[in-house]
């Protein structure tokens, strides 16, 4: 059972009357503190069910969007996370933008060390899209791992079978 202390500030776990936003919503987005800001390690969420609209033409898109950070002091609350994922269902815009927006908003609510997002979206037209962006702290060895991570990034892609 967590102390009110950890609950402090968290509003959405566990609250059953919690209502999804139509509309793009960063401001549900909530943090608790790292307990283990000692150490380095890695935290992973996959979101297969991302929905966003084509700016254009108003047609959904599907993805399955993956972030991987590693914390500093905050960290974010998964369900609050999924609610904000849900907020892009109506919000219109290219897929790269959609997954520098989540990148954006989530350094701005945690200052993580390092933070990378991944969307593969599901072709349309023909043509699969998948926008990576990542990000690592200035001036701490993040800074030069992001850079490394992106200059290699597909240089070596991934099966892709689930599409």
């Amino acid at each position: 059972m967590r102390t009110e202390e950890e609950r402090e500030g968290l509003t959405l776990l566990g609250n059953k009357s919690v209502k999804y936003s139509m509309d793009y919503d960063p401001s549900v987005l909530e943090t608790f503190v790292n307990k283990h800001q000692e150490r380095d390690y890695f935290v992973k969420f996959n979101c297969p069910e991302f929905t966003s609209l084509c700016p254009i033409t108003g047609q959904p898109d599907f993805a399955e969007i993956t972030i991987s950070y590693v914390p500093d002091v905050k960290m974010v609350e998964s369900k609050s996370l999924k609610l904000y994922l849900f907020s892009f269902r109506n919000h219109g815009d290219f897929h790269e933008d959609c997954v520098n927006i989540i990148m954006d908003d989530l350094i701005k609510l945690m200052d993580p060390r390092y933070i990378e997002v991944l969307g593969r979206f599901l072709p349309r037209g023909g043509i699969s899209i998948d926008p990576y962006c990542n990000y690592g702290k200035s001036g701490t060895r993040w800074e030069k791992i992001a850079f490394d991570r992106l200059a290699h990034h597909d240089m070596y892609p991934e099966k892709i079978d689930n599409r």
